[in-house]
């Protein structure tokens, strides 16, 4: 190890940044954000400065600095000139000074290095790699920025607000560490992330009470109703990837891809309960029923929902279920079917030019095929979004021209949308039905019609998300 990782308190310590420019920018700005008192010395600021100052205050000296005494009482000096010779003169300076140096682009001139850093105040997290590869510490920044949710920070900060209370009534250290891990890993932690802090802080209040009565009850579970998106694992949340990897049992259908169900945690359990048109294995009732007894034995439930649970997803029904049974439970939104195929197959919902509007209806109720509103469903300027219509394809089509629709009007059909084996049929009223079936559709798939259909043949091959490599078109 090259380099002591420290934290360096800088709050109310005096800190010159050398340069003008971009870096130098940057630098003070890092140590404004750290409370010290800033000075920088350049003859002249590039226009970064002034959107640094539009944030915090600092002294500004239109110079270099010329002796050590300018620097006298300085803890930190960064120099970033952008020239080599003044570069070398400024550190030169600044170490008769006795400050703590750093040279942007110079390791063998800096006393410390500063980190590729992740923001989650109070949860600060440094990569460094020893001045070695600053662009490898950046692509290490990136990962870590999609895997640590920026909730982290007010997690951190309710348990500072929390611990003093904690310390007074739990003294044993191994006693507090169990409780602040069960804490942090189980519901009243998920409430802080969620935003939900009111009612942590009343649950947290519960739990001290719970710990101090040495009662040793079962604790409910809590459910997690997660959107996975219409099948490419790259349109998950941050926050989907987060609860995935908390679960003790996941419960999956057809619906949501192996590649996404393979991102949950690897030690949990994992619950089929597949679905197909007209082909239940694992009733509804009783997916609900499941998800109730799980949680009650103290676990950790993921309930993977295809697109988003709340867009055709029998999502409303699942919580209900929860709600009415107090089992403790979050939704996770995703990308919806009718987004991820439009934007997948270069087909727009909406554009000022063809669309204002767009509708997502779906084929099929709790009863069977759906009879639409259609004065509601067909109007001009107005894009129509299908789910579940690829086994009343010809009724669905035959309807729209029955209800006044021009038989002419484009239409679509997404059949795998975002995932590899994504395949799109265009036609219009007249002809999809056909299409589809010749082109032996398997689904999942969603239905667009209206005129946005047109704009396919000009956008798609321009831009192809990576999830659709394999897309092709089947067209007359």
């Amino acid at each position: 190890m090259e380099h002591l990782p420290i934290f360096l308190a800088m709050r109310g310590k005096w800190a010159a940044v050398i340069g003008g420019g971009l870096a130098a920018a940057r630098r003070a700005e890092l140590l404004l954000r750290a409370g010290a008192h800033v000075t920088v010395f350049a003859p002249s600021f590039s226009d970064e400065f002034t959107d640094v100052a539009e944030a915090f205050a600092f002294e500004r000296i239109a110079r270099w600095p010329h002796k050590p005494a300018e620097l006298e009482g300085v803890a930190v000096c960064i120099v970033a000139t952008d020239d080599s010779a003044q570069d070398e003169r400024s550190h030169g300076i600044a170490k008769e000074a006795k400050a703590l140096v750093n040279v942007a682009t110079r390791p063998e001139l800096c006393d410390f290095v500063l980190p590729s850093i992740v923001d989650r105040s109070p949860l600060v997290v440094a990569i460094s790699t020893g001045g070695a590869s600053p662009i490898l510490g950046r692509m290490l920044k990136a990962r870590l920025e999609a895997t640590i949710p920026a909730s982290y920070g007010r997690l951190a900060d309710f348990v500072r607000d929390s611990r003093a209370k904690v310390n007074a009534v739990l003294a044993d250290m191994t006693g507090r560490r169990r409780f602040w891990e069960r804490t942090l890993e189980g519901p009243i932690g998920e409430m802080v992330l969620a935003g939900d802090e009111a009612r942590a802080v009343q649950a947290l209040a519960a739990e001290i009470d719970h710990a101090t009565s040495g009662e040793s009850g079962e604790r409910l579970g809590e459910v997690y109703l997660v959107g996975a998106g219409p099948g490419d694992p790259d349109l998950l949340t941050f926050r989907a990837l987060r609860l995935m990897q908390k679960a003790d049992v996941v419960l999956y259908d057809r619906l949501v891809d192996p590649a996404i169900v393979n991102l949950a945690r690897r030690e949990a359990e994992r619950i089929y309960v597949g679905k197909r048109p007209k082909d239940h294995p694992v009733p509804q009732e009783e997916i609900s029923a499941l998800l109730v007894r799980l949680a009650r034995e103290g676990k950790r439930v993921l309930r993977l929902k295809g697109g988003d649970p709340f867009v055709f997803g029998r999502g409303g029904e699942e919580i209900e279920k929860l709600a009415e049974n107090r089992i403790p439970f979050q939704v996770c939104p995703g990308v919806t079917a009718a987004i991820g195929c439009s934007a997948y197959s270069g087909i727009p919902l909406t554009h000022r030019d063809h669309a204002q509007a767009c509708v997502f209806v779906t084929a099929h109720s709790k009863h069977g095929p759906v009879d639409l509103d259609w004065a509601t469903v067909i109007r001009p300027d107005q894009t129509v979004a299908v789910y579940m219509g690829l086994n009343h394809i010809e009724e669905l089509m035959a309807a729209f021209v029955a209800h006044g629709a021009s038989p002419d009007l484009p239409a679509a059909i997404v059949d795998n949308g975002t995932r590899s084996n994504q395949r799109v049929v265009i036609g219009t009223l007249a002809d999809l039905a056909a299409k589809a079936r010749a082109a032996d559709l398997r689904g999942p798939t969603i239905v667009i019609v209206g005129t946005v259909v047109r704009l396919r043949e000009k956008l798609d091959w321009h831009w192809r998300p990576q999830g659709a490599e394999g897309s092709n078109e089947e067209q007359a």
